[in-house]
């Protein structure tokens, strides 16, 4: 079972525009909304591909109502805790010339006793669980060290800036400028965070795919041409891929396929972590792996 965990979820809106000018009326073309914030949306991708997944996240008000709705009929079983605080929204615009467009809330404050029964649930949950992914922010309210006393729970794969990293993941997953990716580039990030973590870790690069370090300290780089037009959501499908994966036995390098292919299904569909399982296998076997 692989426990996706969401302290910050949100409900994301995309709107498509033909183009988006500020201070202008726009009238989308399209919209969607999902259950969202990176823990649901590596929720949902992990349940399309397949995965044995379930979701805990910490929910408040009509949106948080509405995101439980949204995940039941998707198929996801969902543990709920309940703050007094509505649950955000996070918004993004797709339209010419700019491209994508965010807007992002920060989420309302928790108390300190919201935040110790949402950390005793997953607490518990994890304990059940061969992994978990842990993702994205902090709600404000929580502790900065909100995932530290949860990662020695079970196998863990950490995707935030929150503290973490030292208290010992399975795997650290960052893009490069949350890595810190200088001119020593990604490969040298990679194995710097893989020092300070004791397990694998990898440093995504958007077009320029990704590359992995081995808690063994065996360096990869993967590589796929592919490039859809809704990358929201991207980077938690990847992990989500990466996972369900090692969570099926596979070895590094055919994880980080696993990975590179989820990540590009989901950049082909709107709605973040949406993707299909197929075509994210399809995907995944054209993905190039090369020894750094």
């Amino acid at each position: 079972m692989i426990l996706c965990v969401a302290a910050n979820p949100s409900i994301d809106r995309l709107f498509e525009v033909e183009r988006f000018a500020p201070g202008a009326i726009h009238r989308p073309a399209g919209f969607v909304q999902v259950a969202g914030g990176k823990g649901l949306n590596v929720a949902r991708a992990a349940a399309r591909l397949g995965g044995d997944v379930r979701a805990a996240a910490l929910l408040g008000g009509h949106a948080g109502r509405w995101i439980a709705e949204q995940l039941a009929a998707e198929g996801v079983e969902l543990h709920a805790a309940w703050a007094a605080s509505e649950t955000r929204s996070s918004i993004s615009v797709a339209g010419a010339p700019e491209g994508l467009t965010e807007f992002y809330e920060n989420g309302f404050p928790v108390s300190a006793d919201e935040w110790a029964a949402f950390a005793g649930m997953v607490a518990r949950l994890a304990a059940e669980s061969s992994w978990m992914t842990l993702s994205g922010s902090l709600p404000p309210g929580a502790p900065g060290d909100g995932y530290v006393g949860l990662i020695p729970r079970t196998r863990t794969a950490l995707d935030s800036r929150a503290d973490g990293i030292d208290a010992g993941p399975a795997v650290v997953k960052l893009n490069e400028a949350e890595a810190g990716a200088g001119a020593d580039g990604a490969l040298a990030a990679a194995r710097a965070i893989r020092e300070c973590s004791g397990g694998a870790a990898i440093v995504t690069r958007g077009r320029e795919g990704a590359v992995l370090v081995t808690p063994e300290g065996e360096g990869m780089a993967g590589r796929l041409d592919a490039h859809g037009a809704y990358p929201v959501g991207s980077g938690d499908a990847f992990l989500a891929g990466l996972v369900v994966a090692l969570d099926r036995g596979a070895g590094w390098a055919d994880a980080l396929r696993a990975a590179l292919g989820a990540g590009a299904a989901n950049a082909a569909l709107p709605g973040a972590g949406r993707l299909d399982r197929g075509e994210a296998e399809r995907l995944a076997a054209r993905a190039e792996i090369t020894p750094e």
